[in-house]
């Protein structure tokens, strides 16, 4: 495994790479999945032929590369930690990176009731008048960021949070890779993702899964193979209560992708990608299925269900993987704010490797 902690030129490089592919990766599944996420794989197929998209297509305004509020999360989730980050190398102040989040995602929700950015704002994402768009977000997301609920990082996890207890929707996993990004342990950013999974989504397994994806990025950035990634992971799911469901389908998706040639009907039998552990289940059976990033890519979209969900997250684990360099520049070319995505994921790197 690389050793990314005692950073090297060449470590350095790479893991600047692994992160700017991490998050173009996840952009890049979103846009994708976005123009057809609410239609079912017959439709798909009758649109886009018997292969289903294959490429990046339109959506309903004609636009090719439009992002959703998956990617919209992922970024402010960024912006919050390295703030966080910047904020304990120059101050000394370290454990505000919960609050710095919710802080976050207060300007993402800002996003979501507001034509553009007000005058009152000098810079930042909330600055950025194209995040201002409203593409589907989930309820849960919405109506949990009315609460202001910031979590204790201390607090033992198991039991329902106390925001939307009973939800488990991909809303929290979605926007939950840049905590593995961080040069952090995995065990620790599993902890912290999933504590800011609980501002939105309460259900023991929406946060889990949310922080079963940090944990594995971050084993994916430390030079870790896929499989391994997930293995290790659910090592750790199981020393906490109430894992099952999410180490169940980990564990599905593990089997399902020794099973044979991948098929659209096989990421299926893993559910929809609504909620959180389906989600997640599907993203990993596409990465560790198919050799091929763009393959990959596009088997995590053609299906019936949320498909932006599912191929944002393939994308972040394929990028953390393998690097920007192996994404298809072709297609990134169409990615709605890529200059803006670009530009923080590098900012965000650098933050991290000042320490």
């Amino acid at each position: 495994m690389d050793d990314l902690w005692n950073l090297s030129w060449e470590a350095e490089a790479l893991y600047r790479a692994r992160v700017r592919g991490c998050l173009l990766g996840g952009a890049l599944g979103d846009a994708l999945g976005y123009p057809v996420e609410f239609d079912s794989l017959d439709r798909i197929r009758a649109v886009h032929g018997p292969r289903g998209v294959s490429g990046p297509v339109p959506d309903a305004d004609g636009v090719v590369g439009r992002i959703s509020d998956d990617t919209q999360m992922t970024l402010f989730t960024v912006e919050g930690l390295r703030q966080a980050h910047a904020r304990e190398r120059l101050k000394g102040i370290g454990g505000g990176w919960s609050r710095l989040v919710r802080w976050a995602y207060g300007r993402w929700l800002d996003t979501q009731n507001a034509p553009g950015p007000g005058p009152d704002v000098h810079g930042g994402l909330a600055a950025q008048s194209w995040l201002y768009a409203r593409r589907a977000p989930g309820n849960a997301c919405l109506s949990g960021l009315q609460q202001d609920h910031f979590p204790d990082p201390t607090s033992e996890l198991g039991p329902p949070g106390p925001v939307n207890p009973d939800s488990k929707g991909c809303g929290a996993v979605m926007r939950s890779a840049p905590f593995g990004l961080a040069r952090t342990p995995a065990g620790t950013v599993f902890g912290m993702a999933a504590r800011c999974a609980q501002m939105t989504h309460g259900h023991p397994t929406g946060y889990y899964a949310s922080g079963a994806l940090a944990a594995i990025v971050a084993h994916l950035v430390s030079g870790d193979s896929l499989e391994g990634a997930v293995l290790r992971t659910l090592r750790l799911l199981a020393r906490h209560p109430g894992h099952e469901e999410t180490t169940a389908a980990l564990n599905r998706a593990l089997d399902l992708a020794s099973e044979g040639a991948p098929t659209a009907e096989k990421v299926e039998s893993l559910g929809a990608g609504w909620i959180a552990e389906e989600a997640l289940a599907m993203a990993v059976y596409c990465a560790l299925a198919v050799p091929r990033v763009t393959d990959a890519l596009l088997l995590s979209v053609n299906h019936s269900g949320d498909s932006d969900s599912t191929g944002a997250i393939c994308g972040n684990l394929l990028g953390a993987r393998h690097g920007d360099h192996r994404l298809p520049q072709e297609w990134l070319e169409h990615i709605e704010g890529r200059s803006t995505i670009t530009l923080l994921t590098d900012d965000f790197a650098t933050e991290c490797v000042r320490r």
